[in-house]
């Protein structure tokens, strides 16, 4: 591999076959030398979760014809791809981390379930810039090309100016084609959440299951958020800091009788 280009790890949580992983290494492939380190199966709302109670297997694949990259198949989370990779498969600390590209949205609370964005955060930790790309489309055939020339131009940016520290970044790309995207706005997470409800069903054996469903709601109405960036026609950049502190109620809970 050069060492004039960056390197760049690619992951994901739809899967190593999916195809919003495949145009996102045909993206990187343009910009730096690229390692793909994936999950073997769909990893979807698997969050931060990390394989502690099974093997953990990492195996070299080909999926392309060309040999101008590596790729590892492996049987973990996505968490669990970036650890893997960065202890055991490079051998060198990665320029940047990308994951996605995601079949759906990762916008506003749904960041905490993402499978997706758990991969860049658990870059971050490691002092890796990391971004999470996400368009807002499940289906298996969405068109990922209107994505490219905004990926490119943030990946670039971020290779170029760095990120600052403990902060990675939650992209989310409208369902759109390249000239109905109005550009790339720079958000806030909107304030929203799940009602969520359990659709109960009987097996032919009498057992009962359940499948989860709900609505998404959200609260938010102002004009400097993700989701109305996404409304509106924009690119959301989300800036994602994985200091979970509460740093503004410190002092209230200090105001608390705690050692009475």
């Amino acid at each position: 591999m050069s060492k004039k280009k960056p390197l760049i790890l690619v992951t994901n949580d739809d899967g190593i076959t999916a195809p919003g992983i495949r145009h996102l290494i045909s993206i990187m492939k343009k910009i730096g030398d690229v390692v793909v380190i994936a999950p073997d199966s769909p990893q979807s709302g698997m969050g931060h979760a990390i394989t502690l109670n099974d093997n953990l297997y990492c195996d070299p694949v080909k999926l392309e014809e060309t040999e101008d990259h590596k790729e590892y198949s492996c049987s973990g989370t996505p968490a669990d791809c970036v650890k893997i990779a960065k202890q055991e498969i490079l051998k060198r600390k990665p320029d940047l981390c990308v994951s996605g590209i995601n079949h759906g949205s990762n916008s506003s609370i749904n960041v905490i379930y993402s499978g997706t964005m758990s991969a860049a955060v658990e870059a971050g930790t490691e002092g890796i810039p990391a971004i999470g790309f996400s368009l807002l489309d499940y289906s298996l055939s969405a068109n990922f090309e209107p994505t490219t020339k905004f990926i490119e131009t943030i990946v670039n940016n971020v290779l170029e100016n760095g990120l600052p520290k403990g902060v990675v970044l939650n992209v989310n790309i409208p369902k759109l084609s390249a000239k109905e995207i109005k550009g790339i706005k720079v958000c806030r997470q909107a304030k929203a959440h799940w009602v969520e409800e359990f659709d109960k069903r009987t097996n032919p054996q009498g057992r009962d299951y359940y499948w989860l469903t709900g609505k998404f709601v959200n609260e938010d109405k102002g004009e400097d958020t993700d989701e109305w960036a996404l409304e509106n026609g924009y690119v959301s950049v989300v800036p994602v800091q994985f200091d979970l502190t509460a740093h503004h109620s410190i002092q209230e809970l200090n105001s608390w009788q705690l050692n009475d």
